[in-house]
């Protein structure tokens, strides 16, 4: 027999799964609702990903070596300073980088079907199959033509609202919004982000997270990350990002208005029977800094690697406690840096004054190389005794001295 896998959503976490498992010669079905989705994001990617994910230049919008991070009462503070020759923060758009990656998973095999996964039958049996139900839009019509797919396993990438997810009752999650313009600017004016992006803190931008303007090819992406989910308190949010960085953007013409859910923390159950879930679907958006890109396309990666070690490269049917590998794979070598990051975001996001605080704290040439080095190579970097003493005696300095310990 030949294993058939379903990929649903062809994000990176999607794509990357459908790559490696169409490399392996796996029958694989790689399903995109909006074949031209642009969605909502940042768009920053570490430089390990540009090497780990073979990504040409042309996907690259900005390289990004410089980063200002501005407190609550705009003290700017200029991060970046430790970066070498060659390092960079990469900013792409999403519509860019995700065409790429389908395409590639195409190219190498995968069978990709422009549809929406409506409805998903669950095998009687333990190796019976599952059924899709989706609607096929290769019409060009958005009702499309109503078909099914037998398939033996499914890999869910299809975002925070997962019809897969639902499907095999994988529990819900609290989630964030992600809330972005994309503002064209004068030239005089983008050439000053022309490797230069700002993050922004505060309860006027964000009272969870923080706001951005991040440069892109032709304009910028000023947005905010915020867990009141209310239309009335994200413009809010949005008007406070636009009144922060208001000299900078000035002669700007908003092109493109978006928003999208982003998960706050994994699912309760992220693989059920021979059902696996990935990316923003499992819920691997770390928080602090809302990073998603790369965790989705590792995350992809990882699973079919595990579907296709334990196929035997298709020739069998992976079970339930075989796809469950990739979980504790995944949660061991990535589940400290969620968790730290959680822990960081309950203390330095909680109010203005730890803001400032953490504002501060990045001054610190030490605590810049520890982050941006985790940050670049997704490894968690062992600072020297001394430096981590030093690190720690800074971060308890800068809460105390913004009375930021006060409860």
């Amino acid at each position: 027999m030949t294993l058939r896998v379903a990929v649903v959503g062809s994000g990176p976490a999607g794509s990357s799964a459908a790559e490696t498992l169409a490399k392996a010669g796996i029958e694989t079905y790689l399903f995109e609702r909006k074949l031209d989705n642009a969605k909502p994001c940042g768009g920053a990617i570490p430089l390990c990903m540009v090497s780990e994910f073979e990504l040409p230049p042309e996907i690259i919008d900005r390289q990004v070596r410089k980063m200002k991070m501005i407190s609550p009462s705009n003290i700017e503070v200029n991060i970046g300073e430790t970066l070498k020759d060659g390092e960079y923060i990469g900013m792409c758009r999403r519509e860019v980088l995700d065409s790429f990656l389908r395409n590639r998973a195409e190219k190498l095999g995968a069978k990709l079907i422009n549809g929406t996964v409506h409805g998903i039958d669950l095998p009687t049996g333990s190796t019976g199959a599952y059924t899709l139900h989706y609607a096929d839009h290769s019409n060009g019509t958005l009702e499309g033509t109503a078909r099914s797919l037998q398939v033996d396993l499914i890999v869910g990438a299809d975002g925070a609202n997962s019809r897969v997810a639902k499907a095999i009752d994988a529990g819900d999650y609290n989630y964030a919004i992600a809330f972005q313009e994309r503002i064209r600017l004068p030239d005089d004016k983008m050439e000053y982000y022309q490797d230069l992006a700002e993050m922004y803190v505060g309860d006027d931008v964000s009272t969870d997270f923080y706001a951005w303007v991040f440069p892109k090819h032709d304009h910028v992406a000023v947005g905010t990350g915020t867990m009141k989910v209310h239309k009335a308190d994200i413009k809010k949010l949005q008007a406070g990002i636009r009144a922060r960085a208001a000299k900078r953007l000035e002669g700007g013409k908003i092109i493109k208005v978006e928003a999208h859910p982003i998960p706050e923390h994994p699912r309760p159950r992220r693989v059920v029977g021979r059902v696996a879930l990935v990316g923003d679907a499992a819920g691997y958006v770390t928080k602090s800094s809302g990073e998603g890109i790369y965790f989705a396309a590792k995350s992809g990666r990882m699973c079919a690697e595990a579907i296709v070690e334990f196929s035997n490269k298709g020739q069998t049917i992976p079970t339930e406690a075989d796809l469950k590998v990739y979980l504790k794979r995944w949660d061991k070598k990535y589940g400290i840096t969620y968790r730290v990051l959680d822990i960081l975001q309950s203390v330095f996001y909680r109010s203005d004054a730890t803001r400032e605080a953490f504002v501060e704290m990045c001054a610190d040439i030490d605590v810049q190389k520890l982050t941006f080095d985790s940050y670049l190579y997704k490894t968690v970097v062992p600072a020297n005794p001394f430096v981590q003493m030093k690190i720690t005696a800074k971060t308890i300095g800068s809460l105390l001295r913004g009375n930021a310990l006060a409860p």
